[in-house]
């Protein structure tokens, strides 16, 4: 008795010919094939601050789900630019008017 197992033999009609993705882009069932360096979500959520300003910057960071890697810099800089611009209209907008000034007193 032999441990071998005898080698069968695939005949060349039966054997499937070798595909590329671009021949066959959907996987089993008509899915798309995963493809890891596709742009895809994160899916992290964004919590409401209250100022629609700051909301609106928030949410145009969802922009970047569905870029490449190499169009998130402009998103990002994009969005840091107006948050700082939002910072920045806090410092410049008018507080409370300053108490009179009292006879006799120097500012």
């Amino acid at each position: 008795m032999s441990d071998t197992v005898p080698e069968t033999e695939i005949p060349v009609a039966e054997a499937e010919p070798e595909t590329t993705a671009e021949q066959h882009p959907a996987g089993p069932a008509g899915e798309p094939e995963h493809d890891p360096a596709a742009p895809a979500p994160l899916h992290i959520p964004r919590v409401p601050t209250g100022d629609a300003e700051v909301d609106a910057q928030l949410e145009r960071l969802g922009d970047a789900d569905h870029l490449a890697t190499d169009g998130h810099l402009e998103v990002y800089e994009d969005v840091h630019r107006g948050l700082r611009d939002a910072l920045t209209a806090l410092d410049a907008r008018p507080g409370p008017p300053a108490p009179p000034s009292m006879p006799g007193m120097r500012s």
